[in-house]
């Protein structure tokens, strides 16, 4: 199971480059090491699956048939570091922006989990 550079990442990668979007990967000094970090505006964006995530209410969010208290404990587990993680970016005054592999499979998913990181670019090139 791939961590890094997996289908979804690159997409959203591709998609924020393409709108002029510069940033640094996997940064090892922030909790939970975000697929995609802008310091510049300050955000960090996780790629998340949706199975080793369990994103609630999605078709992808299975519970495989054998060992379901196993795979029950983890998808429990890795949403508990999930939330750590994401409130010490937020203590830290980092924004974070979650974007599921669901989202990635059309345009509008995409256009819209990333739509906060979008217009805090666009709000920042006004002319004051």
């Amino acid at each position: 199971v791939r961590g890094k550079d997996t289908k979804p990442e690159m997409i959203v990668r591709r998609y924020l480059h393409g709108l002029g979007f510069r940033y640094s990967l996997h940064s090892k000094r922030l909790p939970g090491r975000p697929d995609i970090v802008s310091t510049r505006y300050r955000t960090a964006v996780f790629v998340h699956g949706c199975f080793w995530h369990h994103h609630l209410g999605c078709r992808y969010a299975t519970i495989p048939k054998t060992r379901t208290k196993f795979w029950t404990d983890k998808f429990k587990a890795n949403s508990r570091r999930d939330a750590r993680n994401v409130e010490a970016l937020e203590r830290d005054g980092w924004k974070v922006i979650i974007v599921w592999e669901c989202q990635t499979r059309t345009f509008e998913g995409l256009e819209e989990s990333l739509r906060e990181l979008v217009e805090t670019r666009s709000e920042s090139q006004l002319p004051r």
